[in-house]
C-alpha cells in the first residue's frame, strides 16, 4: 500500500472498506495495523484509511521534537494529501490525544470524534508512568520488549492475564511481528506524550463526540471524563466494565458494537 508526502515528511497508510471515510490514528509506538479488530468491523460500512504516525511503522522518523499538534497537523495534511475532505476521526490514547488536536483546530475535516482512553494534559501520575517506559526502552535496547513488558500490564487486567494467557501471547506475537519504531523514535514519540496538553483547544471542538474509558484503566483513567465531557459540549461518554486501558482487545465485541452504534448515528 501506498505512502504519501503530507507536512513533509512520508506518511504510511492502508485503506480497506466502502462508505463515508474513517481516519484511524494509532497509539503510542504502534503502527496502523493495531486497529486490525476493529477495521474488520467498521470496514463493513467505512472507507478506513488507517495511518502511521510520525515516528512509527513505516512512516517518516526524522529528528527534532514531536508533539501531539504537530502529529494533528500531520494528519490533516494527509488527509488533504490523499483527497479527504470531511472525515470521522477515531484515536485511542495517543492516537486520541493527536484527534482532539486535528478536531480542534480543522473542524471542517471532522465529522465526528471518536476518543478512546484519552486524556486532556499529562499529569505527574500520567508523567511519572511514561516516564518509566522511557527508562525500560533505554535499559532493554528494544521498544518491542518494552512494550509487552511494559506498557501490557497497563493496558490488561490481571484478570485477563490469569484467565486467557494464550490470548496475551498472541499479542504479544502479533507486536513482534509488526514495524516497531527504534528506541530513539519512541523516545520523540513519548516526549510528545510527556507534553500533551490540549486543554485550551478542547472548547473549539465542534464535532459530535464519544469518549471512552475502560473501568480499570489507571494511566488514562476515568479522572479525565469529567475534563473532556465538560469541554466538549454534547459529548457522550461510555465506560467499558472490566476493561483496563485497551478496551479495542479486551472486549472486541462490546467495544466495536457501541462504538460502531455511534459512528453509523453520525453518518
Amino acid at each position: 500500500m501506498p505512502h504519501v508526502e503530507a507536512n513533509n515528511i512520508e506518511v504510511y497508510y492502508e485503506v480497506q472498506g466502502e462508505g463515508e471515510p474513517l481516519v484511524l490514528i494509532p497509539y503510542l509506538a504502534a503502527d496502523q495495523a493495531c486497529y486490525a479488530f476493529q477495521v474488520a468491523d467498521y470496514a463493513k460500512r467505512f472507507t478506513c484509511y488507517t495511518v502511521d504516525l510520525r515516528g512509527a511503522g513505516l512512516s517518516s522518523k526524522p529528528e527534532g521534537t514531536y508533539t501531539t499538534e504537530l502529529f494533528a497537523d500531520d494528519v490533516a495534511a494527509f488527509m488533504r494529501a490523499v483527497g479527504i475532505t470531511n472525515a470521522h476521526v477515531f484515536g485511542l490514547s495517543l492516537g486520541g490525544a493527536t484527534g482532539l488536536w486535528l478536531a480542534a483546530k480543522y473542524p471542517s475535516l471532522v465529522k465526528s470524534l471518536s476518543l478512546h482512553s484519552s486524556w486532556t494534559a499529562t499529569d505527574p501520575y500520567l508523567r511519572t508512568v511514561v516516564q518509566g517506559w522511557q527508562v525500560m526502552a533505554k535499559a532493554l535496547d528494544s521498544t518491542t520488549d518494552m512494550v509487552i513488558q511494559g506498557i501490557f500490564p497497563w493496558c490488561f487486567t490481571p484478570e485477563l492475564y490469569a484467565s486467557k494467557p494464550d490470548y496475551i501471547d498472541s499479542l504479544a506475537e502479533f507486536v513482534r511481528s509488526r514495524p516497531m519504531p527504534p528506541v530513539d523514535a519512541f523516545l520523540r514519540q513519548s516526549d510528545a506524550v510527556l507534553a500533551h496538553d490540549a486543554t485550551d483547544a478542547l472548547s473549539l471542538i465542534q464535532a459530535p463526540t464519544q469518549i471512552t474509558f475502560g473501568q480499570h484503566d489507571a494511566a488514562t483513567s476515568t479522572r479525565f471524563a469529567g475534563p473532556l465531557t465538560e469541554a466538549i459540549k454534547g459529548s457522550e461518554l461510555v465506560i467499558f466494565e472490566g476493561c483496563s486501558h485497551a478496551p479495542i482487545y479486551e472486549n472486541v465485541a462490546e467495544f466495536n458494537a457501541r462504538t460502531m452504534d455511534f459512528l453509523t448515528r453520525n453518518s
